[in-house]
């Protein structure tokens, strides 16, 4: 019998495996990087600004009032150096400041007659951005593994560049096992509904990967097994989520599957409650199996437990770190295992929800994540606690 490795050691150990298959490092055009992961530092190309413009719409003068106009500048132009003194030249917000100027001088509050500046007063902050006052060419803004966003994209334009060094998004494929799943219409006469099928590829392209291949329900024979393994890896996906047959009962036929295909377990059972019959293998062709319990609830921490992980070691990123939280209400321990219990945050605290049963979603559907109460403990109210959020976007935690 395999004894279960600890949630700790798991998550640490299918993240050192993702992070030494990692892919190598590809440039990808600004507007195709969102989602990605920076695979080299992001250093400034320029400084900036790139020179020093004009952050208001007014007068950039030389020397003391008056001062007689010679020109103007507009965002965008070049501008040619004050030399003289009692000069000035009219810039535009966002326009170049011409060397040999002293003060840009707000036009609202300036005295124009005719092509002469009369008066004006420069505030004690000068209204300009002075070059490389946001970054000096050459600093680094970034470090390697920071999630492409769309301000990073924003940033990474004002430095002056067109692509980004980024690991590419790893490509997904679902298997879902089991011959008493139904597809359509709603459960009964011992049949239930797949609800896996149509809800984890939304996860998977939420925790950042290419989801390329979905088929289910695959029937329980050994067999069916082996060839549905094989057309995921045929479809190029490098990591393959199955869900049920983790165990070794009459119709679990992956692990069986993945001996036929010369597999190594990287973490074969974990020492968590729900879902510890829990896997992560690796095909001899380098691809990734995670086998994840068939329990709905129980497939979700085996998600967050090893898929995640996995999915921060291929794509360059750091392993993530649990978060933590204030518990509003008593979370029971499991014993030797570590407990993974939902909470739903309720007036800025933790609390566990209800319809929590290993083959239940509904709990689920409400929640921010998992509460992580480590083995022989249990979470006390008022306590703080480490918190796994599920991989939702902005906006969608409940």
């Amino acid at each position: 019998m395999t004894l279960p490795i600890t949630w700790a050691d798991a998550r640490q150990a299918v993240f050192e495996a993702g992070s030494a298959a990692a892919p190598g490092i590809t440039p990808v055009p600004l507007v195709e990087s969102d989602g990605l992961t920076l695979a080299e530092p992001l250093v400034t190309l320029t400084d900036l600004p790139a020179f020093p413009t004009s952050s208001v719409d007014g007068w950039a003068v030389r020397g003391d009032a008056p001062w007689r106009i010679v020109g103007r500048v507009l965002a965008g132009d070049h501008a040619i150096p004050l030399d003289s003194p009692g000069t000035c030249v009219e810039i535009a917000t966002g326009g170049m400041v011409p060397p040999g100027t002293d003060a840009v001088i707000r036009i609202e509050e300036s005295k124009v007659d005719g092509d002469t500046v009369l008066a004006g007063t420069a505030r004690k902050t000068p209204d300009w951005r002075s070059r490389g006052e946001e970054a000096a060419r050459g600093e680094e803004l970034l470090p390697a593994g920071t999630p492409v966003t769309p301000g990073v994209i924003g940033l990474a334009a004002s430095c002056g560049y067109d692509t980004l060094p980024c690991r590419p998004a790893p490509k997904a494929a679902l298997l879902v096992f089991g011959d008493e799943l139904l597809v359509a219409g709603p459960p009964g006469d011992g049949r239930v509904r797949d609800a896996l099928g149509p809800s984890l590829p939304s996860w998977l392209r939420r925790a950042g990967t290419e989801v390329v291949h979905v088929r289910g329900p695959v029937a329980d024979t050994l067999d069916d097994h082996i060839a549905a393994l094989r057309s995921a890896v045929d479809a190029g996906a490098q990591v393959v989520c199955t869900t049920g047959g983790t165990m070794h009962g009459p119709v679990d036929h992956l692990h069986p599957a993945l001996a036929a295909l010369g597999a190594r377990y990287v973490v074969n059972t974990v020492a968590v409650r729900p879902g510890f019959p829990m896997l992560v293998a690796k095909l001899p062709g380098g691809q990734f199996v995670a086998g994840l319990p068939g329990n709905p609830q129980s497939t979700f921490v085996a998600l967050v437990s090893l898929v995640l992980p996995l999915l921060a070691g291929l794509t360059g990123r750091t392993l993530p770190a649990p978060g933590t939280v204030t518990l509003g209400a008593d979370v029971p321990g499991r014993g030797d295992f570590t407990h993974l219990a939902l909470v739903r945050m309720v007036d800025g605290r933790a609390h566990p929800v209800a319809h929590v049963g290993s083959s239940m979603l509904r709990g689920l559907a409400s929640s921010f994540g998992f509460a992580v109460i480590p083995p022989g403990t249990q979470g006390r109210a008022g306590e703080q606690a480490l918190v796994v959020p599920l991989p939702i976007l902005d906006g969608e935690r409940p």
